[in-house]
């Protein structure tokens, strides 16, 4: 029997497509984090910010959904945190200061935001019926960490039935060759694309 090669050619239609903002929030973005991996510091300002930015801005006037998750537990001392935030000593306590979104984030009143504690967006909260109650099936992944809750997301969200996409230049984490080990390790669970060639095609669907 001859083998069919996969084909990953959906288009990004906008009223089936979401971007999914990962952990883009001040917790991540301290002196003290951003100290302990200087190179992340770096591709944050230069390249992940301004791409997200574009991605959020872009994907919006296509009339795309824009969803945000952030690490936010659901009480003052986090005893509903996941096993491994706790083991991790992760808190960020319910309403938070460092809960918040960044501005280049570019999250609206009505955006849709879910907090969460484990690295697994799609395991720990129900993003999966919310995007189901909204008939999105195509989900641009974006954020950080590339290796840790990007990489998550993706083979997670794959698994579950959605066509994945990850904006490679809107995501990164505390090293370059770990941002790219990471996008050669979950390509074959995404289609792996620049912001600008996800905006183009958004637009070509329009």
């Amino acid at each position: 029997m001859k083998q069919v090669e996969p084909i990953r050619n959906w288009p990004l239609t906008p009223s089936k497509t979401a971007v999914l903002v990962i952990d883009v929030q001040f917790s991540e973005y301290t002196d003290e984090v951003l100290g302990e991996a200087p190179e992340m510091a770096t591709a944050m300002h230069d390249r992940m910010l301004p791409a997200l930015t574009r991605l959020v801005d872009g994907a919006r006037a296509s009339g795309c959904e824009i969803i945000y998750t952030v690490i936010e537990a659901l009480t003052a001392d986090g005893r509903d945190r996941s096993l491994d935030h706790k083991l991790s000593d992760i808190l960020v306590p319910r309403g938070s200061p460092l809960a918040k979104t960044l501005p280049e984030a570019r999250r609206q009143e009505d955006d849709i935001l879910i907090p969460k504690t484990s690295s697994g967006v799609f395991n720990s909260t129900n993003l999966s019926y919310l995007l189901r109650n909204m008939g999105l099936d195509r989900v641009i992944v974006a954020g950080l960490l590339t290796d840790q809750c990007v990489d998550m997301a993706v083979r997670d969200g794959a698994d579950l039935g959605f066509y994945m996409i990850c904006a490679e230049d809107a995501c990164v984490t505390k090293t370059n060759v770990r941002h790219d080990k990471a996008l050669a390790a979950f390509g074959g669970y995404c289609r792996t694309e620049t912001v600008d060639d996800i905006l183009q095609q958004l637009r070509a669907a329009e």
